[in-house]
């Protein structure tokens, strides 16, 4: 078990088990409508059954090395998360993914704790290339992957259906090096 200070507002990352069904479950009530307005996330947890479902997925992904979940806790209750949707350690590629409920946007904490993921992904696990995709209305998705750098790669035109809608998805990406060296020029900076 682990716990990451997100910084002196008492944001933490956890490992999100399935023993946090419950809490997972109210978490998502609170926030359902918002986090899937772009993104099937949690939907097929209506109820703690369906919490453990996906919460088992996800500890199964881990368990292959293909993937995990890791919760976003403000104050001691769960607001978010981020994942690795899809981890290729062979291949040396991932891709990271977040959600939030309403309350706990615009401080930060996506930001904050993606940061913790990729260096993770990046200095412990030799990943080269590290991936984002979001629906291109996804504004406050998008401006995520910007702050942290990432570069836009391109548009998969209308690659999407979701909600009698096919949206537009925008890949960005962003290398080891590239990581590594913008973290290092913000040390630089801080100094």
């Amino acid at each position: 078990m682990y716990a990451i200070s997100l910084g002196d507002d008492g944001a933490e990352l956890r490992p999100l088990e399935i023993w946090h069904a419950e809490e997972f479950l109210a978490h998502l009530e609170r926030g359902r409508e918002f986090i899937n307005e772009y993104i099937p996330f949690g939907s097929k947890a209506a109820d703690v059954a369906g919490a453990r479902e996906v919460l088992q997925r996800y500890a199964d992904m881990r368990a292959a090395d293909t993937g995990s979940l890791h919760g976003i806790w403000l104050a001691g209750k769960l607001v978010g998360g981020v994942l690795f949707l899809n981890f290729a350690a062979a291949e040396a590629n991932c891709e990271v993914g977040c959600w939030l409920e309403p309350a706990a946007t615009g401080r930060g904490l996506i930001t904050r704790a993606i940061r913790v993921l990729i260096d993770f992904a990046v200095d412990r696990r030799g990943i080269h290339r590290v991936e984002w995709v979001a629906a291109a209305a996804n504004v406050n998705s998008v401006n995520v992957a910007r702050r942290l750098g990432f570069t836009r790669d391109g548009v998969r035109r209308e690659a999407y259906p979701y909600r009698g809608v096919r949206h537009d998805l925008e890949v960005w990406s962003v290398l080891a090096q590239e990581w590594r060296d913008a973290r290092a020029r913000a040390a630089h900076q801080e100094r």
